[in-house]
């Protein structure tokens, strides 16, 4: 049956058709992964956050310089009738009132150059950007965010939004012009990071808000931001967050979750994770190896995606953390202590001494965990 076109008429009605079911004007307008929230390899929630890093959900990190205790978690709290499922949450459980002069605390996300050539950074056709998402806070007030070019020492550019009012979803719509200053490099590197702030001391709260793109100047960045750090009462949410070429905001993109998922693997994949003893007969093997060398397990992991680069292993590690069973017998081991890579589709992981492995040469082990236990490879930027 054929499906009829679809014309600029025929989306204004109301009628749901094959064809407007079909049809997409710009997929992957959104240049921000999970932005829905809906992807977190890592857990969901992490308690007693004090240092940078990637906690729950993928693609969004926490930027913190010595501003208070937090826990963060993918909530199911989300704006009614929106479509979003979760959200990322700050929950401030030790609070920092008086932040020193270098203090600051953000969540941001990071893009790969080669993915941004079509925005026309560093000419006169450099595209405008248009951030949209919904958030939510008791604490009423200036937030910041900030788009940053790592390739071109830092120039980076700030818009001020409000939260008007207290524990309420609120959609905000954010323009930044573009910049015809610094070309991104076309590679796999971070030139591009937005940045949503939610405190900061003095270093960059005490200049003027650099509102157009410019050189880096650490007092322009956080200009009039509340500090969501002076309270344990204080908690933020955030979800459908995105950032698209243009001057207007468009509905979010939701992708299918497989597709999400499959996104985020390309900077971290959750290869097994356990929790507690597995029985000798448990069918959940987290690999099966062999012994080359007597004492050193050798096993290779195919990927589900192409990597953004080699990765590295990252584990959860402990005295006696891991099993391999050969042959009716088995041996305790602390974890895997080497990687390598045939390319960005593989991970190998191997023992090298030292880890507890006893072993014998050119037996194969089924590989599982002794307690609780997570490997990933991570290529994150």
């Amino acid at each position: 049956m054929a499906i009829d076109k679809v014309t600029s008429a025929s989306i204004t009605d109301s009628a749901v058709t094959d064809a407007k079911l079909s049809f997409n004007a710009n997929q992957f307008r959104n240049i921000v992964i999970n932005g829905d929230m809906s992807i977190a390899q890592r857990a969901t929630s992490t308690a007693s956050i004090t240092s940078a890093g990637y906690h729950t959900v993928d693609r969004f990190q926490t930027s913190i310089t010595n501003m208070g205790t937090w826990t963060q978690s993918q909530s199911t709290t989300v704006p009614s009738g929106q479509g979003f499922a979760t959200s990322l949450k700050m929950d401030c459980t030790t609070a920092d009132a008086s932040p020193a002069a270098g203090d600051d605390l953000k969540i941001r996300t990071k893009f790969e150059g080669q993915s941004l050539q079509y925005l026309k950074k560093g000419t006169s056709s450099a595209e405008s950007l248009t951030a949209s998402f919904w958030v939510r806070s008791n604490k009423t007030g200036t937030y910041i965010v900030e788009l940053m070019d790592n390739d071109n020492s830092y120039r980076h550019i700030n818009k001020s939004y409000t939260i008007s009012s207290a524990d309420t979803w609120e959609k905000k719509t954010i323009t930044f012009a573009g910049d015809t200053t610094g070309a991104f490099g076309n590679d796999n590197g971070a030139s591009l990071e937005m940045s949503f702030y939610l405190g900061a001391g003095s270093n960059q709260t005490s200049g003027t808000l650099q509102t157009s793109w410019g050189a880096y100047t650490a007092a322009n960045r956080a200009v009039g931001q509340v500090n969501l750090a002076d309270s344990t009462s204080n908690e933020w949410y955030v979800t459908g967050v995105q950032l698209e070429a243009g001057t207007s905001a468009s509905d979010f993109e939701f992708l299918p979750v497989d597709v999400n998922l499959q996104r985020c693997q390309r900077y971290y994949h959750q290869i097994y994770s356990q929790s507690g003893t597995q029985a000798f007969s448990s069918t959940l093997d987290m690999a099966n190896c062999t012994d080359y060398d007597g004492g050193q397990l050798f096993c290779m992991k195919d990927l589900p995606t192409t990597m953004r680069a080699i990765p590295s292993i990252v584990q959860t590690t402990g005295t006696d953390y891991l099993l391999a069973l050969r042959n009716g017998a088995q041996d305790s081991f602390n974890g895997f202590n080497g990687t390598g890579s045939c390319g960005y589709n593989n991970i190998a992981i191997f023992t090298s001494g030292g880890e507890g492995y006893v072993g014998a040469t050119g037996v194969s082990a089924r590989v599982r965990c002794n307690a609780s236990y997570k490997l990933a490879a991570s290529a994150e930027l």
